[in-house]
């Protein structure tokens, strides 16, 4: 006998106020949920005000589309999709290829073995900041936001090997800005 487990919204009854319209209800679930999604934008973007435009295009587009919510996960990672699916076209529309290395599987580089030095989150946001919009995005994609390179791969329509070898590249890329 096996037990199927149902996920429970706990701002379901919010939710739906959104979907019947009340406008008191856009502005909490906007509140409750802005500052980690504008987290998410700042991450991949890089740029504060193209944060801000791509947070609010993906309210809109959420609160146009809230009918599609079906409640089986969490509201926040409907809307973390959202929000990562604007990101990524905003970065392909400010430049055509993100990735910056020709399309091809490489080997992954090894890491040298160095002694771990401690760093504030303020320098590793700056060196994040720093890399290449693909090497960013592969790195943001799947350290912070938890996506396979089966995932991104799909999201870039890149194959899987360039996905492991921009990110690898994109660690050693970040552990020497670290170092500098």
């Amino acid at each position: 006998m096996s037990e199927e487990l149902i996920y429970t919204e706990p701002n379901a009854l919010l939710i739906e106020e959104c979907r019947k319209g009340k406008n008191g209800a856009f502005k909490q679930v906007y509140d409750l949920y802005s500052s980690a999604m504008y987290t998410i934008c700042c991450r991949m973007l890089n740029d504060k005000d193209d944060s801000k435009d791509v947070l609010q295009e993906s309210f809109i587009s959420a609160f146009k589309n809230i009918h599609q919510y079906n409640g089986k996960a969490s509201f926040g990672s409907w809307l973390k999709r959202i929000v990562i699916n604007n990101c990524i076209a905003a970065i392909k529309k400010r430049n055509n290829n993100i990735i910056p290395l020709a399309e091809q599987d490489l080997p992954e580089e090894p890491l040298e073995e160095k002694p771990k030095i401690a760093y504030t989150i303020e320098e590793i946001k700056t060196a994040v900041g720093e890399l290449a919009d693909g090497y960013r995005i592969i790195l943001s994609l799947y350290l912070f936001e938890d996506y396979s390179h089966k995932m991104i791969a799909e999201k870039l329509n890149i194959s899987e090997g360039t996905s492991k070898s921009q990110y690898s590249r994109a660690r050693k890329k970040l552990i020497e800005l670290m170092r500098k």
